[in-house]
Formats: structure tokens, sequence, C-alpha cells
């Protein structure tokens, strides 16, 4: 399997900037996709940045040009880079890894943003 462990979140202004970090081990294989999710308070978790081992991203229309997903293949690490923040981007954030041929499907303990308005 494989272990991840989100770090970065805290409370900052809106308008402000966050770095969230999900260092991954364990079984890890060059192919794979890194999504990051979210979920508010009384609130379905949602996705809202992919990245795929091919360097394909998807980014939620809520986040589109203010978050970008971006991967340290090195290090094993997967970056959110969260700027313009708004207080509806609180939530607590997750970090999920995904390999189908290899039946994997692992999440992180969450890491909480909040952003005062």
């Amino acid at each position: 399997q494989v272990q991840l462990v989100e770090s970065g979140g805290g409370l900052v202004q809106a308008g402000g900037s966050l770095r969230l970090s999900c260092a991954a081990s364990g079984r890890i294989f060059s192919i794979n996709t890194m999504v990051w999710y979210r979920q508010a308070p009384g609130k379905q978790r949602e996705p809202v940045a992919t990245l795929s081992s091919g360097g394909s991203t998807m980014y939620a229309d809520s986040v589109k040009g203010r978050f970008t997903i971006s991967r340290d293949n090195a290090k094993n690490t997967v970056v959110l880079q969260m700027s313009s923040l708004k207080p509806e981007d609180t939530a607590v954030y997750f970090c999920n890894y995904r390999d189908p041929l290899r039946n994997i499907n692992s999440w992180g303990q969450g890491t909480q943003v909040t952003v005062s308005s």
C-alpha cells in the first residue's frame, strides 16, 4: 500500500496563500494519479485538483487560476499551491493516490485550511 502524509494547512486571511504538501511512501509506481480533495463542514468531499503521471492536470472550476498542483518525483511529493484564497476555500484538504493497475487507492489524514474574511 501507499502511505500519504499531508502538511502545510493553517489559518490565513482572505487573499493570502498557502502551500500544501503530500508526501507519499510505500508501493509507489510511476503510473499513478494524485488528487487533492477537500471537504467543508456539512458538505461532500470534492476533488479540487488532479495530476496524472503524464503531467495532465484538471481543476475544479472554483479554483481555476488560483490553485496549482505539481509533483516532485524525486521526493514522491505532490504540492498544491493555493493563492487568492477565499473564505469558501475553508475545508479539510485530503491527498489521494490512485494506481488502478495495482488496485491501490490511498488517502492521507487531511490538513485543515481556514480562510478568514
